[in-house]
């Protein structure tokens, strides 16, 4: 059977830059799915992509199908035919159906019955044949919110669509779609490369493209665009600041790459480099350059898209374009300065954080209050946090802020100080917004955290207090977000604080706000679902989280602690054994219905396994009594593997469920008092064997 290597080019109108990557990896698992549901075989698929092509190329692919034997049951033999031995209408029906006769038909027997059978070979379809199906359902299915129709055609798609080229081999195979039909045509680099030209083999893909100006490996391209920003950045001794998502943005935008250097005037400069920094990315796609201190140069990075043979002109093309940016961000940040944060307080109120919660001005106060709270338990100036708190969202009223979103807090950083406000006071204000995502930093003074998470909780009670809990991947208030930031502040900064205490003191500042009464249980089970994941990215195997879990622990700080613990406790050798014994404990107790502790008369312990069991879980009790205090789980789960030995002696020789009730009632309170230690830390009953 043949085998070549296929290659599939839509050639488009510029598609958009961000979505570029998804939809070229969108289109190459939508041909592997229709391949594989074809039951072609083929070795390996590749996704190319540029501005103004998707392409995908599919190595080995089998030409044909492999021929097989389709089995078609039939009616039940005693069905098929009548008292006399003929076919009835259902038989006959069956046949027609499959183009036999009766005669024809084959037997399935089986322990159920006995059926009639047809065997029909079924030979396999070519590549020619299944290809355009495939490809109409791979482009029906890619991730395009927005379709737009181009010219007189009805078909709609992301851009308008010019070319498409499609060969298996060096054969073109005839498929329609998108209301082109196919060809071994495709355009090169809209200035630099020609139209229309030929592919001979899809093999030749890639090396035609790079001699019509066009790099069409995004992998390749992006790599490329790095190296170059590098480069550039090292001759002038300077660091270029960008991250994966512009890197893999700018290289969505240019199918030839060319990096230039550039500059603005250093009047400029005196602009907060956060401003620059955000216009030069967001705007114009630039790659800023700091200097060896972290400021920001004059000097920056942008990438081509042609190899102009004046590149000096393309220069300063550029450096016009950014000049009047960086002037609106002057303007702002001269203007902003003219009025101070506080006075902008009372502007506040004529923007609503949501309606039934009051607007930003509520909002600050109420910040302001839980701030100056949380500050007192974590040995922060209450006074400082309050003040924090109050401004918090002053910035948002800035003009900077307005037309830079991004910048929000930054500003307020900036403009606190400005305002000669305390710099704990001018740091809170940026690190209020801290984490921002996953690996993020912390806030890193004591006020700002307690700003951070009273700005989180105040959110997260409040939404939830008006009964707008996120519903699957809906989240408009980024709640999910909130409560990671949250815990990783508390836990990570192991600030001695409890979230049912926290929860408790934002209800309270809300007074008569919220309408939700089970507020308080949603928004403490919440937060702790979210450490449950947190812990779960973090390697921590599940079964210790639900044993700590299983305790509902609502310290963060504390729930980490007992993490730990029971993390070093699972690979104790004695684990394993004493898991199991907590769970009969657990069993026998609930049987019982025991649920609290009684007392234990030591004159009743007859059998001399009950009496050393005894004896250690006083003694474990009384040595572990400063740990418990201390939260030192390790210490207390170390020294409760130690009795191991005596709770399988135990088990083994001593009978619980006695006819004697005294007896039977004095060794539950035993185990009661045996689970109650391990239940200090977690429910070690649910852990997993190794």
């Amino acid at each position: 059977m043949r085998k070549d290597n296929l290659l599939i080019e839509l050639g488009t109108e510029e598609l958009p830059p961000k979505a570029l990557k998804t939809l070229a990896t969108s289109f190459a698992d939508n041909i592997q799915a229709g391949l594989n549901n074809a039951e072609l075989a083929f070795a390996a698929i590749e996704w190319f992509a540029a501005p103004r092509r998707l392409a995908v190329a599919v190595k080995q692919l089998d030409a044909t199908q492999q021929d097989k034997t389709v089995e078609k049951r039939g009616p039940a033999v005693s069905a098929a035919f009548d008292q006399n031995g003929e076919p009835t209408k259902a038989a006959l029906g069956w046949a027609r159906g499959n183009g036999i006769e009766i005669s024809e038909a084959e037997r399935l027997v089986t322990d159920k019955g006995e059926w009639l059978l047809h065997k029909a070979h079924q030979p396999g379809q070519s590549i020619e044949q299944l290809l355009e199906g495939i490809l109409t359902q791979a482009l029906s299915k890619l991730p395009i919110p927005k379709p737009m129709r181009w010219g007189s055609y009805s078909t709609q798609f992301i851009r308008p669509v010019h070319t498409l080229c499609v060969l298996f081999g060096s054969d073109i195979i005839k498929v329609n779609a998108l209301g082109l039909n196919s060809n071994n045509q495709i355009n090169g680099h809209r200035f630099q490369g020609e139209a229309g030209v030929t592919v001979a083999h899809a093999d030749d893909y890639l090396a035609v493209m790079k001699k019509q100006y066009v790099i069409a490996d995004f992998a390749e391209r992006t790599q490329l665009v790095q190296q170059e920003l590098e480069k550039a950045a090292e001759q002038l001794n300077l660091k270029a600041d960008y991250d994966e998502s512009l890197l893999e943005e700018i290289a969505s935008l240019v199918e030839w790459p060319v990096v230039l250097t550039a500059s603005f005037d250093t009047s400029f400069l005196q602009v907060p480099k956060e401003a620059l920094i955000y216009t030069m990315k967001d705007d114009q796609k630039y790659v800023p350059l700091l200097k060896q201190d972290g400021q920001l140069s004059n000097q920056f990075l942008f990438v081509s898209n042609i190899e102009s043979r004046d590149p000096a002109q393309v220069i300063s093309g550029n450096e016009k374009v950014i000049r009047p940016r960086l002037a609106d961000a002057e303007f702002f940040f001269n203007a902003d300065k003219k009025q101070t944060l506080e006075s902008r307080l009372e502007s506040l109120s004529s923007v609503l954080f949501q309606k039934q919660l009051g607007t930003l001005k509520d909002k600050s106060l109420r910040i302001a209050e839980l701030s100056a709270y949380i500050a007192s338990h974590i040995k922060a100036d209450e006074k400082l946090a309050y003040r924090a708190g109050e401004l918090a969202k002053a910035d948002l009223m800035t003009n900077m802020v307005m037309e830079f979103p991004d910048v929000q807090g930054v500003m307020g950083k900036y403009y606190a100080l400005y305002d000669n406000e305390p710099k704990e006071v001018a740091n809170a204000l940026y690190e209020q917004y801290l984490p921002r995502f996953a690996g993020d930093e912390l806030p890193a003074h004591p006020v700002s955290a307690a700003v951070a998470l009273a700005d989180k909780m105040d959110t997260l009670v409040g939404i939830f207090g008006i009964g707008q809990l996120p519903k699957g991947d809906k989240d408009p208030f980024a709640l999910r977000r909130a409560a990671i930031g949250l815990l990783r502040i508390i836990s990570e900064l192991k600030l001695p604080l409890d979230l049912d205490d926290l929860v408790n003191k934002a209800v309270a500042i809300y007074a008569d706000k919220l309408t939700n009464h089970d507020c308080h249980q949603q928004v403490v089970d919440f937060v702790l679902g979210r450490f449950n994941a947190l812990l779960q990215d973090q390697g921590v195997s599940i079964d210790v989280i639900q044993a700590v879990s299983a305790r509902r622990p609502t310290q963060p700080t504390d729930f980490v602690a007992r993490i730990h613990a029971v993390s070093t406790f699972k690979a104790l050798e004695a684990a394993e054994a004493l898991a199991a014994a907590n769970k009969r404990v657990a069993n026998i107790l609930a049987k019982q219905h025991v649920e609290s502790a009684g007392k234990i008369d030591p004159d009743l312990l007859a059998e001399s396994s009950e009496q050393t069991l005894y004896r250690e879980l006083t003694s474990a009790k009384s040595e572990l009594a400063a740990a418990i205090d201390q939260h030192d789980y390790t210490t207390v789960l170390t020294r409760l593997a130690q009795l191991r030995a005596s709770i399988d002696d135990f088990f083994d020789n001593v009978m619980v469920m006695t006819d004697d009730i005294a007896v039977r009632d004095n060794r539950l309170a035993l185990l009661f008092m045996l689970r109650e230690l391990f239940m200090v830390t977690a429910d070690i009953s649910l852990l997993a064997k190794n």
